[in-house]
């Protein structure tokens, strides 16, 4: 049963219906209220529903889409035969949707015209990054079998959203970009090619693996790939083509490891850059400290892949017995390695120092107007329920804004006494 996102049954007395056709396609504010209109509701149970509309659906409700509504209410099935559908998240997956297009683009652009699709991925002489998505892509391909084959397809939907989404989109394209933009020599233009046939068989087996889910834009994009040369097994439409299945040599758990401990670094950084509020055009230096040669060696052969993923202009490995430079915030990453960035000239701690308390000030008159209003004589009594909750989330809001900005001030006020040591 399809319910409402608070739960309820869809009935046309309450107005809360929603009609699939209407997500597809989207409608208006006004749209919605005039199919109320043309039902049988009273004057009051007519105004009751259509402030339920306004209230969920203020803007009305986007264009989704045939595939992003179908792929939602797949998803939707881990709530067993109860769904409570909330559009937000048919969006969601509508915007998704963007992102494949966008991945696409991204292979035509830097495949080339002339590209051509090895017959067969040697994967043992592939780049570190290649392994570790086919790795990944061979792990969903498996998860999603497996879970369709138990019609578990919520798990199905999951194991195939998020290998597109954290590791093909998020991470592998992001490491590959510059590798696609390097100048060819002999070493690159081997890399290169290496690359290309990589992410040509990720997207060709990703689209085959999403297509059950989403069949109409999957469809569109396997047949703007191009093809294997003389390649007999390529079907007329991904519909009648052959699933993926598990390629055995694409397996690599030491891979996998590894990049788990880049990964970890990466968060680390992004940690420091957000703690002291740096901008994506700043790329500082950074600095990663190992306990271990062996932890050392993988960092030192992924560094590359480190400064791009942490938007950084370098990245040195040091040793247990080397000392960064100074002008350094420091992150422990674990028991092995501390991650360091080098701040000197990235930020000016006092005027960081003196925008805080600005706009600490500001939330605190917020908070200040927030809460006589909320403390009036009669408030619980007179102010309907919802609007309660909304100036309690609000309230909730401003004091973690508060905090968070606390916790800044602390960090500047160290690195400014750092700086005049």
């Amino acid at each position: 049963m399809v319910r409402d996102a608070h739960g309820r049954k869809m009935s046309k007395s309450l107005g809360n219906v929603i009609d699939p056709l209407e997500v597809i396609s989207g409608i208006t504010l006004e749209g919605l209220h005039r199919r109320l209109e043309q039902g049988n509701l009273d004057r009051n149970e007519l105004e009751i529903a259509k402030a339920g509309q306004v209230k969920d659906f203020p803007n009305g409700i986007a264009e989704c889409g045939t595939d992003a509504l179908r792929f939602a209410l797949i998803a939707y099935t881990a709530q067993s035969d109860k769904i409570n559908l909330d559009i937000q998240r048919v969006v969601g997956y509508r915007h998704w949707c963007n992102k494949l297009w966008n991945a696409i683009r991204f292979a035509m652009l830097n495949l080339g015209k002339d590209f051509m699709p090895s017959e067969k991925l040697n994967f043992g002489s592939l780049p570190f990054g290649c392994k570790w998505i086919l790795t990944g892509l061979n792990k969903a391909i498996s998860k999603t079998v497996t879970s369709m084959e138990a019609y578990e397809f919520s798990d199905a939907t999951s194991a195939v959203y998020s290998w597109w989404q954290y590791q093909l989109c998020d991470v592998f394209i992001e490491i590959i970009k510059p590798v696609m933009s390097a100048d060819d020599n002999a070493t690159s233009a081997a890399i290169k090619k290496a690359t290309r046939d990589t992410l040509w068989v990720c997207l060709d087996n990703g689209l085959r693996l999403l297509h059950p889910f989403m069949p109409f834009v999957t469809e569109e994009l396997w047949q703007r790939l191009p093809q294997r040369p003389g390649d007999a097994l390529r079907k007329e439409s991904i519909m009648i083509s052959d699933y993926p299945a598990v390629v055995e040599e694409w397996t690599d758990d030491e891979v996998e490891s590894q990049m788990a401990l880049i990964e970890l670094t990466v968060r680390s950084l992004r940690s420091l850059r957000m703690t002291y509020l740096l901008q994506p055009k700043q790329r500082p230096e950074a600095f990663l400290l190992c306990k271990t040669d062996e932890v050392a060696s993988v960092l030192e052969r992924c560094a590359a892949d480190i400064c791009t993923l942490a938007t950084l202009a370098s990245v040195k490995v040091l040793s247990e017995n080397e000392v960064p430079q100074s002008g350094c915030v420091v992150n422990v990453v674990n028991e092995r390695i501390s991650a360091y960035l080098l701040l000197r000239g990235q930020v000016d701690a006092e005027v960081e120092l003196s925008k805080l308390s600005k706009k600490r000030e500001d939330i605190s008159r917020q908070q200040e107007t927030l809460l006589k209003k909320m403390n009036i004589a009669g408030y619980n009594e007179k102010v309907p329920a919802n609007i309660q909750e909304e100036n309690l989330a609000k309230l909730n809001k401003l004091v973690a804004e508060i905090n968070i900005i606390d916790e800044a001030n602390v960090n500047f006020e160290r690195l400014l006494l750092d700086s005049r040591k």
